[in-house]
């Protein structure tokens, strides 16, 4: 396997999961609030929700590499657990210590803040893959991205009462406290 076409095919992913994140922004709105909509679009403005818009992305980009890359990349879905777990960690990291700093949220900060996280969680997947190490983990990292598919769709019905499921807007929590909904 050439590391190039890999690159590229890492650059494309993260092209593709900011232009489809940003969508996911406004598609349970724009799909009139429908319910089966909310398991992968922001429902709210909850820390939480945002990190749906870079997720399933992600994630989807995650199938279509397994088919190109198989056999030829080591450490293939441990990387992409990393991929994901990186960006999940990153946003939450970057917006609350902004606006911990700055005492408020910014527009184009959130926006900076969904960019980079998309950006390092793919180069960390990137780097794993291309490491000459084998971790040996692979089918760990199944089950952990398993487990993360099951608590984004679990938890977008039912969220946890903590400040990372918390909508600022409407003090609510989840789909359920929507008010379009």
């Amino acid at each position: 396997m050439k590391i190039k076409k890999l690159k590229t095919f890492e650059i494309i992913g993260v092209l593709l999961s900011i232009f489809i994140g940003s969508a996911l922004h406004f598609v349970f709105e724009w799909s009139g609030y429908q319910k089966i909509v909310a398991l992968i679009a922001a429902v709210n403005e909850s820390t939480w929700e945002h990190l749906k818009l870079g997720f399933w992305p992600l994630l989807f980009w995650t199938i279509i590499e397994y088919f190109v890359f198989r056999k030829k990349i080591r450490n293939f879905f441990f990387s992409k657990f990393m991929t994901l777990l990186s960006f999940c960690i990153s946003v939450p990291l970057i917006f609350y210590t902004y606006t911990f700093i700055l005492g408020d949220n910014y527009l184009p900060l959130d926006i900076l803040t969904f960019i980079i996280s998309v950006i390092l969680g793919q180069y960390f997947g990137y780097k794993i893959m291309t490491s000459s190490k084998n971790y040996n983990l692979e089918k760990i990292g199944v089950i952990l991205i398993a487990i993360m598919v099951i608590k984004f769709l679990l938890f977008s019905y039912f969220p946890p009462k903590i400040l990372l499921f918390k909508d600022p807007v409407t003090s609510g929590y989840g789909i359920v406290n929507n008010k379009n909904y």
